[in-house]
């Protein structure tokens, strides 16, 4: 169960990533007036204008690859719930107005419907670093544990 946790979560989170990457790219105009249309200053929407796109498609490559998954599952929970923090923030009216929403497919979703499909990822992408992060500790262990595992040292010398 594990293994087919482990090697399916992290291209449905590089699915993910390449659709938001791209929707936000071939719309790119849509995208930059959205963010304009957010309730934060403007200088953090032509921030994340130039930021989001190529992040979201490094955090894709790094999921792509064994020996940077696990940076790539660090920095997709961290974008994932820095959407979900914001979609909540929204939803508690913690601005004066509330924004339009995300494009995409996701434009079709209204703000409950985003913040359950958030979450959804969210815990998904941490369960997988954890089961990642916890594999790696058990192989780092296993290197120093002696042959017969009792916890005494091989006897090299030849007599």
């Amino acid at each position: 169960m594990k293994t087919i946790f482990k090697s399916s979560v992290p291209p449905l989170l590089v699915l993910l990533f390449v659709y938001a990457a791209l929707s936000k790219l071939f719309t790119f105009s849509d995208f930059d007036q959205q963010l304009h249309n957010q309730s934060f200053p403007s200088w953090l929407a032509d921030f994340l204008l130039y930021f989001l796109i190529p992040a979201e498609i490094i955090i894709a490559l790094l999921l792509c690859f064994k020996r940077t998954i696990i940076s790539g599952l660090l920095f997709s929970s961290a974008l994932l719930l820095a959407f979900t923090s914001y979609i909540a923030m929204v939803m508690l009216h913690f601005w004066e107005r509330i924004p339009c929403s995300c494009g995409g497919i996701l434009n079709q979703m209204g703000w409950t419907t985003h913040l359950i499909f958030n979450s959804f990822f969210l815990i998904l992408n941490l369960l997988a670093l954890y089961l990642y992060t916890a594999e790696r500790k058990g192989l780092n262990t296993f290197n120093i544990i002696t042959n017969d595992q009792t916890g005494q040292a091989e006897n090299l010398r030849k007599e």
